[in-house]
């Protein structure tokens, strides 16, 4: 008899002759280009990596999944998996129509049948999902700052997977899975969920959690969405590539999974688990801090060490996946050897190499030694993390009107290249406005459209070695995040608050602007008639008055130098 978590899994997919039919009615429906995160939620739905949805998640099933991680079929899920999607066009469509989902290149993959319409409470989502309504939580942000308002629900109908370029051969479907699973006759089969590169703690504890479920291993990167700041899926991807000639090629095999991960902690783990049973796993190793975000606004961390683990053995037999519990690696210098923390007896010299550690030894360029870390991997990582001083940056002044920044940028501007080395832009508010952004008016939508291309421009000069120089207003706490986000996707992001008083703004003002705010003849002026809020933690605030602009300037250059970006002597 074949094992259940070998035997063909329910795909949302038509066949191939249906699916050249359904293209052609699709056409003439209403269509939504999915986000980046609704194509990984899509894929997963259709290949039967979502099992049991059928679709994304109708409100009862929605409401369902928040209060008690059960839809109403009664089977668990502790995920909302919805269709995010703007006022605009849910003005548009009501239950009862199908709509025609696309990706990116309007490449129509597959057909929703609206059953349900509602704008969620956001902020009780967020409690529910992600233990606290905190904007430093990436999910909490996204759900606020970048999701739509309005969600859709009803089944999907499947008509083409999304296409990717990349490896290739290393992308499995959960039925591709089992079938390899079948074919080489694994029985049991642990999952390593990561979405960081392997080092040689992460080999240790792999091996050790093979042998101790008496399994095959599956090592599972997530390369859809992670945290933003993590290394990249292609660097990550060779970096396991580099190292699995360190592992039994018999009894160990590498797939690709493209999740977009939530970084929910507790439910993310459950999440996980039933995504592996789906994919034909037996085991899953379940980590400290499993999918955690990092620090709340309070400066500690969203989920305990062990909440993770405690949920998921909570829930373990209707996941239908065991847990091998997470043992901390240490490595114990008097036996040259990786041994499980909570093992190593008093005394003994233990090393550590912390990720915040690592990212500085890379980024200063110092020595990683081997104990920690294989040698291809170190060299996959310098490929694409470079010492500071050979990345690219990004300066974002932001401030009041009149506060400054401008003057500042343009004499930072001239003094970097004056030193030489890299290619210096100035993507200066005014200037951004006359070439990029001239169809673009003052309301608070259009602002945040015009700072995210300045965002993109930058993050594309950061990206390719060069250094951007931007000097907007960008008066909005969420729309400066999400430019950072941008940018330290490529390199370094350095805020800089020109922090001048609205008063002493007002008296330098030549144009007159802040007075005709005050008469009412400029609408939604910053700092008038539109808030202007304030950066709680820039890299620096300069302040202006009573400083010289060459002062200003050149505390900046100190911070560049400060941060290894650049070298003053």
């Amino acid at each position: 008899m074949t094992q259940p978590n070998l035997v063909p899994i329910p795909e949302l997919y038509v066949s191939a002759e249906s699916a050249q039919k359904l293209k052609l009615e699709a056409g003439n429906m209403p269509s939504w280009d999915l986000t980046q995160r609704q194509i990984c939620d899509l894929e997963l739905l259709m290949n039967g990596g979502f099992h049991p949805l059928k679709g994304f998640l109708t409100e009862a099933d929605y409401n369902g999944v928040l209060d008690d991680m059960h839809l109403t079929s009664g089977a668990l899920w502790p995920m909302p998996i919805n269709l995010d999607v703007s006022q605009d066009f849910a003005d548009r469509i009501e239950p009862g129509q199908d709509i025609a989902l696309r990706d990116q290149e309007g490449v129509i993959l597959a057909i929703l049948s609206v059953t349900d319409k509602w704008s969620p409470d956001k902020s009780r989502e967020a409690e529910k999902v992600f233990g606290a309504d905190d904007l430093a939580h990436p999910s909490v942000n996204y759900l606020h700052n970048v999701a739509g308002p309005v969600y859709l629900g009803g089944p999907i109908t499947g008509i083409q997977q999304p296409t990717h370029y990349d490896f290739r051969g290393r992308r499995d479907t959960p039925n591709e899975l089992r079938a390899y699973f079948r074919k080489l006759g694994w029985h049991r089969i642990v999952a390593f969920q990561t979405r960081n590169p392997l080092h040689r703690a992460h080999q240790e504890l792999t091996f050790r959690a093979a042998r101790e479920a008496q399994a095959n291993l599956l090592i599972h990167p997530v390369v859809g969405m992670t945290k933003p700041g993590d290394v990249d899926h292609f660097t990550r991807v060779r970096c396991y590539e580099a190292v699995l000639d360190k592992y039994p090629q018999a009894t160990t095999h590498l797939s690709l999974l493209n999740l977009a991960m939530r970084m929910g902690g507790p439910r993310e783990a459950v999440w996980h688990g039933i995504i592996r049973r789906n994919h034909g796993l037996t085991h899953m190793i379940v980590g400290r801090d499993h999918a955690g975000p990092g620090k709340n606004s309070q400066g500690e961390d969203f989920y305990g060490p062990y909440e993770a683990q405690d949920l998921f053995r909570k829930y373990q037999d209707e996941i239908g996946v065991q847990m091998v519990d997470f043992k901390q690696m240490v490595y114990v210098q008097e036996r040259a050897q990786y041994e499980p923390a909570d093992e190593v007896e008093e005394g003994a010299t233990v090393l550590n190499i912390s990720g915040t550690e690592l990212r500085r030894r890379l980024r200063e360029g110092l020595e990683i030694p081997e104990w920690f870390s294989f040698p291809e991997v170190v060299q996959q990582l310098r490929r694409t993390s470079p010492p500071r001083g050979k990345q690219g940056f990004t300066v974002f002044f932001t401030g009041l009107s009149g506060s400054g920044k401008s003057t500042i940028a343009n004499a930072l501007m001239v003094k970097l290249m004056e030193m030489g080395g890299r290619p210096v832009t100035l993507l200066d508010g005014d200037v951004v406005r006359k070439h990029l952004s001239s169809e673009l008016g003052f309301s608070k939508e259009h602002r945040d459209i015009n700072i995210k291309r300045i965002g993109f421009v930058a993050s594309e000069i950061t990206k390719n070695g060069g250094i951007a120089i931007c000097a907007p207003i960008a008066p909005y706490t969420a729309t400066r995040r999400a430019v950072r986000e941008m940018v330290e996707a490529g390199g370094a992001f350095v805020e800089v608050h020109v922090a001048t008083s609205l008063e002493e703004c007002e008296r330098r003002d030549r144009k007159g602007l802040y007075r005709l705010a005050r008469e009412g003849k400029i609408k939604e002026f910053t700092g008038i008639s539109d808030p202007y809020e304030e950066p709680l933690n820039p890299e620096l605030r300069v302040e202006t008055e009573s400083v010289d602009v060459d002062h200003c300037a050149h505390q900046v250059l100190l911070k560049l130098e400060g941060m290894g970006l650049i070298g003053l002597k």
